[in-house]
């Protein structure tokens, strides 16, 4: 669905960090956690821009992201009142299930993106909910008050040492002394195959959200795809799982996904 929505707010949390809000009551209504936008720059000359959804309440949806080229620059250039073009909400996000009671959410960088609303969402359910933040220095530690105004535990690392744990955020999740029942991540594509190791190790269930540069956002172009488990619910039902003797099939990770079960990825 194409929304026509307009800024309402401008936040820059961090140098090149921009947080836009829009609203966009008939997006807030219908968004899950975990699924993403086609955001369609207003001068119509740069390709749509995939965000995943940051915050949904009431009628205001947010998008936050690094500036990093021609389309990001334009969106962080746009002032509250400018209009814009959103196709969403796209994709299938987090699984929110009540029997996690125990639930570890593992952001890289801008991966803190995509995670808000399913830690909102176990919040709600009554679940302990403990995010493990990682980035390069302290000041890419963006918003992180938001997560603990919204009951969660936070634990940071950064690369260079300046705050929390000196290294790597999936070296906090392997120091956990009490295993979650469930993990859920999103972040650089290595630091997931990371997490994916780590919560195999300690025995956990870990849902992924992949991060892809999407060409049609809607599963149209088969250019975003992963190989999955012929067996997983989330597997396409084209091409079929047993051709060329293959168990494996490719899912597009922009309509099957963002988000997949670790132990159903072909990787």
């Amino acid at each position: 669905m194409v929304h026509t929505v307009h800024v309402t707010d401008r936040q820059e949390l961090a140098p090149d960090v921009v947080l836009i809000g829009l609203n966009a009551p008939e997006l807030v209504k219908m968004t899950l956690p975990g699924q993403f936008v086609m955001l369609v720059p207003p001068g119509g000359e740069s390709a749509a821009t995939a965000l995943g959804i940051y915050e949904a309440e009431g009628d205001r949806a947010s998008v936050m992201f690094f500036v990093v080229g021609k389309r990001t620059r334009e969106l962080a250039a746009l002032g509250v009142g400018e209009k814009l073009d959103v196709v969403g909400p796209l994709g299938n996000g987090f699984t929110i299930d009540a029997k996690y009671r125990d639930v570890a959410i593992v952001a890289g960088g801008v991966g803190i993106a995509s995670v808000l609303l399913p830690a909102i969402a176990y919040k709600e359910l009554g679940a302990r909910v403990r995010l493990l933040y990682g980035a390069r220095d302290s000041t890419l530690l963006v918003d992180r008050k938001r997560f603990e105004n919204e009951g969660c535990e936070v634990l940071v690392s950064t690369d260079d040492g300046s705050e929390g744990h000196h290294g790597f955020v999936t070296e906090v999740l392997a120091g956990l002394k009490d295993a979650p029942d469930v993990v859920l991540a999103c972040g650089p594509t290595p630091m997931l195959r990371a997490v994916a190791r780590v919560a195999s190790e300690m025995k956990v269930p870990a849902q992924l959200s992949l991060e892809e540069t999407f060409a049609c956002g809607v599963g149209g172009c088969w250019g975003c795809v992963v190989p999955v488990i012929g067996t997983s619910k989330q597997a396409p039902s084209f091409p079929p799982a047993d051709h060329n003797g293959s168990d494996v099939v490719y899912a597009r990770i922009c309509k099957e996904g963002p988000a997949f079960w670790a132990h159903e990825l072909r990787w």
